[in-house]
């Protein structure tokens, strides 16, 4: 197997969710910080991620490594409030786009799994020289950075789950599935104004600023270009392996130092449109949900924001930033 590692410049300008210029790969889409590929095979295709690579700001470091795992409807450039005050305190901050994702190969076929994701990370890892990196995941990347750590506990120093998605099994509460055929027809009818609306309800409590249609439009200008159906595609497989690969259950198994960073006015839950009204409102109560993970998880430390949602790196991160080093500062020398 042969693996290349090649940089690549950022992206041009930010476009809105109806310019021609629009496509599955988020070409036209500026990134905070320049952008490289990592090239590989997995799956018998050739694939390519991509991925930020920030350096400490000022002449050294503090010899440790900040791996930012973006959530599903989500970047790697939504974590760009999050990557300066990272590299300023001294942290290598690496940033990718998973496959499937953004500026990632979008395959026509994969089959797609959180351990599957997890060992392309850590491949990308290997190749620029990073071990027991610290994880921060937020939403979907909670529930991967939690498999990266179950499957490789030694290269794994810390974890830090922002708002994680998975924190419950959805299915096991009542929640009827639905194939990925299905799951695709929904994905078709997506566009800006079902992303702004899904997200004010569900992310922010029924508030929205205007900084937050940026990435609305990124996630919008996907949908858009000529290869549309490949982010419909992805984006179906993803909601498939999140509602059925949970990893909530394997919570106890954790043996990494733990932080669990919860914006408490977050109401997000696979499948809550689709289940029983009863079984809905019982669905994505996250003050609730961090609590007992916080029981589960060994040695889990819980930081709550009672007014924030489902992004609060988004949302207030003045108050994140100051909270998230806070956290780092007290992990243990890996």
């Amino acid at each position: 197997m042969q693996w290349r590692h090649a940089a690549c410049a950022a992206a041009m300008l930010v476009i809105g969710a109806g310019d021609a210029g629009a496509d599955s790969m988020l070409s036209a889409f500026d990134y905070p910080y320049p952008v490289s590929r990592y090239s590989f095979a997995s799956q018998g295709q050739a694939l390519s991620m991509a991925y930020m690579d920030v350096a400490p700001s000022g002449a050294a470091g503090n010899g440790r490594t900040v791996v930012l795992l973006h959530g599903k409807n989500f970047c790697g450039a939504t974590w760009e409030g999050v990557i300066g005050p990272l590299a300023a305190a001294g942290y290598r901050v690496i940033v990718p786009d998973q496959v499937g994702f953004c500026k990632s190969t979008k395959p026509a076929t994969y089959q797609m799994s959180f351990h599957q994701l997890a060992a392309n990370t850590r491949s990308l890892l290997g190749e620029i020289g990073i071990t027991r990196p610290i994880l921060v995941g937020h939403s979907m990347g909670g529930m991967l950075a939690v498999r990266y750590a179950l499957s490789f506990p030694d290269d794994t120093s810390a974890l830090v789950l922002v708002n994680p998605i998975g924190l419950e099994d959805w299915s096991a509460k009542g929640v009827p599935g639905r194939t990925i055929d299905a799951l695709l027809e929904g994905e078709r009818k997506t566009n800006a104004s079902a992303i702004r609306s899904y997200q004010q309800k569900t992310y922010y409590d029924g508030r929205w600023r205007p900084e937050f249609d940026r990435w609305v439009d990124m996630l919008a200008s996907m949908y858009a270009g000529p290869d549309r159906e490949r982010t419909a595609l992805s984006q179906a497989r993803a909601s498939d392996m999140i509602f059925w690969q949970p990893v909530v259950h394997e919570f106890p198994r954790l043996s990494v130092p733990t932080v669990l960073m919860i914006g408490e006015r977050d109401t997000t839950a696979i499948g809550k449109d689709r289940a029983p009204p009863e079984i809905a409102a019982t669905l994505g109560r996250y003050p609730e949900l961090a609590r007992d993970a916080e029981r589960r998880i060994p040695n889990a430390r819980l930081v709550t924001f009672p007014k924030l949602g489902h992004a609060p790196h988004i949302e207030e991160p003045g108050e994140f930033n100051a909270a998230l080093l806070a956290e780092l500062g007290r992990l243990p020398a890996p």
